[in-house]
């Protein structure tokens, strides 16, 4: 098993355990392509939730640019309730798993059906 493959698994696992959702394992592996070898480094895998700056950054590069959103209040709610789901208090924030989450909550899976 590769370790990106490994790393699916992880995610997949967290989805399930940390948040009560069941993954689509398509959908999973195309945004952990999408994240490039970010998710090899133990910083730039993770997304912190309570740090300013580094929610500013999902919501520029991935809300607005990958996925096409246009900026508003409505984005800084869908990230809340991302951060809120995956628990406020579980320090490790899986970046892959957190574009996961919000594609789905923004109905933007067609993004990575490309």
């Amino acid at each position: 098993m590769s370790k990106r493959d490994e790393l699916i698994e992880k995610y997949a696992a967290d989805l399930k355990d940390k948040c009560g959702v069941t993954p689509d394992m398509d959908l999973l592996t195309k945004v952990v392509i999408g994240c490039g070898p970010s998710i090899y480094n133990k910083d730039a895998s993770t997304v912190s939730g309570t740090d300013d700056k580094e929610l500013a950054t999902v919501k520029n590069n991935f809300l607005i640019k990958k996925l096409g959103l246009s900026d508003g209040a409505a984005l800084d709610k869908g990230i809340d309730g991302v951060m809120e789901k995956y628990g406020k208090s579980n320090r490790n924030k899986y970046r892959a798993v957190v574009y996961y989450l919000l594609a789905v909550h923004f109905k933007k899976e067609a993004v990575y059906n490309k």
